[in-house]
């Protein structure tokens, strides 16, 4: 016989059918779910809202993973929400564009729970910190278009994601984009449900988000998809507000005053009344991208339409037509020939910077399409991507 184990380490639950507590077991702690013992941990990658991330081994089948150890800051109350709606909708989800939930392990504690999920080389915010110039069009139409295939995906599942941005898409080294970080994502339905409109990272906030709307759609991913895409475009974010305020204000330098022409609706957004906003009649998108052709800034548009019901469905339709076939492309009057515009260069931060000669530096052919259906697909890219650090 061993030493009785300490009550401390004892995990006590209270009894339904009659009062009292009873111990569970040490033999059925772990339930079904394997122990994080079975996993070497390699290296810490990072943390996010609601956890820490490291590189690991599973010493069963050696693949390298992501391993996710959920933050339990008040234990006693069990685990998070966040954590839960996270769990429970990964399971759900199936994409090569989306994170793999592939299981949960556990330590010896109720408070150790990590997420095992696929893993990725890098995240795109990380990516564009260190690379020494943006993206070419055909580069971003290459990430752009795997970030709407999920998104897509997830919409079709009537699932809305609520924090999109840079450093929630991850990429392999062979170029996979991969939406991640769903600790704010809800299930929606018809009717749509108030929700707080405290959700998503301010630089990539819808403006009715802004103005104080409780009714959230999947219109609100589709503006983050315009942020990012400016970002990726630009090599640095577009609206970086600093205050709500700030940011309403960012968007009306940009886009101009909204009005109840473009948005009906507008004037009675339980927020409207708090802000003063300025007087500027002009989109202002093409003298920021002055070098994007006629089709990218198209697309911008539709994703940065005022009017939230205007803005998913027309994006998606006009991209199916327009951004499969060639990336952002234009023809020359003079030449007949496809012209490219560049973006200016931009001087790069110290230190490794990644080598990106694997990525298509000319307009391709058409290889990248929206799937006609829900449900997992392998994308491809021609030229593949090639992110290596050297």
């Amino acid at each position: 016989m061993g030493d009785p184990e300490p009550e401390s380490e004892q995990i006590r639950l209270k009894c339904i059918r009659k009062e009292g507590f009873f111990t569970v077991p040490p033999e059925h702690r772990l339930g079904r779910c394997r122990s994080v013992k079975e996993f070497e941990k390699l290296n810490r990658i990072g943390e996010g809202t609601y956890g820490i991330v490291y590189r690991a081994r599973d010493t069963q089948t050696d693949e390298i993973v992501a391993l996710k150890k959920v933050r339990m800051d008040k234990e006693k109350d069990g685990v998070p929400i966040s954590s839960l709606r996270e769990i429970t909708l990964l399971l759900r989800l199936r994409h090569p564009n989306i994170v793999e939930l592939k299981e949960v392990v556990v330590g010896n504690h109720l408070e150790s729970i990590f997420l095992v999920m696929g893993y990725c080389e890098q995240d795109l915010a990380s990516l564009l910190e260190n690379m020494p110039t943006p993206f070419s069009e055909a580069q971003v139409k290459c990430i752009v278009l795997q970030v709407l295939r999920g998104l897509q995906y997830l919409h079709q599942n009537f699932i809305i994601h609520r924090d999109l941005k840079v450093s929630n898409l991850l990429m392999t080294d062979k170029g996979c984009v991969k939406t991640a970080d769903f600790g704010l994502a809800r299930a929606y339905g018809v009717p749509v449900k108030p929700m707080t409109p405290k959700v998503v990272t301010l630089w990539y906030r819808a403006p009715e988000l802004l103005l104080g709307t409780t009714t959230q759609t999947t219109s609100i991913d589709m503006w983050a998809v315009g942020c990012i895409l400016a970002e990726l475009l630009a090599h640095k974010p577009l609206l970086p507000g600093t205050s709500e305020i700030h940011q309403v204000d960012l968007i009306v330098q940009l886009l101009g005053t909204p009005s109840e022409n473009i948005w009906p609706g507008f004037s009675k957004l339980p927020l409207v009344s708090q802000y003063s906003l300025r007087k500027q009649p002009y989109n202002n998108l093409k003298h920021r991208f002055p070098w994007l052709s006629e089709a990218g800034l198209r697309l911008l548009n539709l994703l940065f339409m005022y009017d939230p019901r205007k803005r998913c469905g027309p994006a998606c339709r006009w991209g199916r037509r327009h951004l499969e076939p060639e990336p952002f492309r234009k023809v020359s009057q003079n030449t007949g020939r496809a012209a490219t515009r560049t973006p200016p260069p931009r001087t790069h931060m110290a230190g490794q910077v990644p080598s990106l000669g694997g990525l298509p530096t000319q307009v391709m052919e058409p290889t990248l399409r929206f799937p006609r259906v829900s449900g997992p697909q392998t994308p491809t890219c021609h030229p593949p991507f090639t992110c290596r650090q050297t």
